[in-house]
């Protein structure tokens, strides 16, 4: 549903352009945009977040437990084991990323390694694998890719409006202007709050397939009690990336309650422990 109303705001966004610009051709170049951005943002997904988080392959000597840990669970989930990478962070984290199960990778923190115990470890990594299965890199790449299409548009609209890109402005309904300008502000944050929203239901959606990968939801919840006890940021954290990790790269949030889960991409830490405090496995 949340994805259907994204897809309607970007068919919106160039509907409106292309009514108030007089053509119908801004509208089929906008969807055609933003489906070519997808693909190639899909496509491309593992590498851009491999290098924006400086992860590197993780030796299978040095790492050999860790390897061992996600051989079983991938094994266990019916998935191909994903490429796993190591990011040098005292900050415990990890994320998952790549277009399909056969091209996944997962990375973990140093930090993350330092401050769980195995099944703690287990329990973050049946989470990250939940992500691939669940298809939610794909489903995350569509949406970031979207904000940021809209983000765009809609400020070439809003400097074409107000700095004399249609010269028959002064001919146009002012009534229309003022909708097509408020319709460019508010459709970039109405986006936003959508891909911020479908990142929190998947991210309680993972944190349930991983427990019941494991059968043991309390290693998970025990794993996020530490990760999320860790207030200090990553030292490479990207808004580009947020979402793809099991905890905000950023840190503890500094907004009041309600202004922070509602901007956050994450759910906050005590629901999601709640939640898996009260599974009946």
């Amino acid at each position: 549903m949340l994805m259907g109303v994204f897809l309607a705001l970007v068919i919106g966004v160039g509907f409106v352009m292309s009514q108030y610009y007089g053509n119908s051709g801004i509208l089929y170049i906008a969807v055609a945009f933003s489906i070519v951005m997808n693909v190639s943002a899909y496509w491309f997904s593992d590498k851009v977040a491999i290098a924006s988080a400086g992860a590197k392959p993780a030796d299978e000597k040095e790492y050999l437990e860790l390897h061992r840990i996600v051989e079983n669970l991938a094994i266990t989930a019916g998935l191909p084991k994903p490429r796993v990478y190591i990011i040098n962070d005292a900050a415990p984290n990890a994320f998952a990323s790549g277009r399909d199960a056969k091209h996944a990778v997962i990375a973990v923190t140093t930090g993350l390694l330092l401050t769980l115990d195995r099944p703690e470890l287990e329990g973050v990594l049946a989470h990250e694998l939940s992500h691939v299965g669940n298809r939610d890199i794909l489903v995350m790449t569509v949406a970031v890719v979207l904000v940021g299409f809209l983000a765009v548009i809609s400020d070439i609209a809003l400097r074409m409006s107000m700095f004399g890109g249609n010269r028959d402005r002064d001919n146009k309904n002012p009534i229309m202007l003022i909708a097509v300008i408020a319709a460019m502000i508010l459709a970039p944050i109405a986006a936003k709050l959508i891909q911020l929203a479908i990142s929190r239901k998947r991210e309680f959606l993972a944190d349930a397939s991983g427990a019941l990968l494991t059968r043991y939801p309390d290693g998970l919840a025990s794993a996020l009690t530490k990760i999320g006890a860790y207030s200090a940021p990553m030292q490479r954290a990207s808004s580009a990336t947020a979402h793809l990790f099991i905890s905000n790269p950023f840190g503890a949030q500094k907004a009041g309650a309600f202004v922070a889960k509602m901007f956050s991409t994450h759910p906050p830490m005590q629901e999601r422990i709640a939640a898996l405090r009260g599974m009946d496995i």
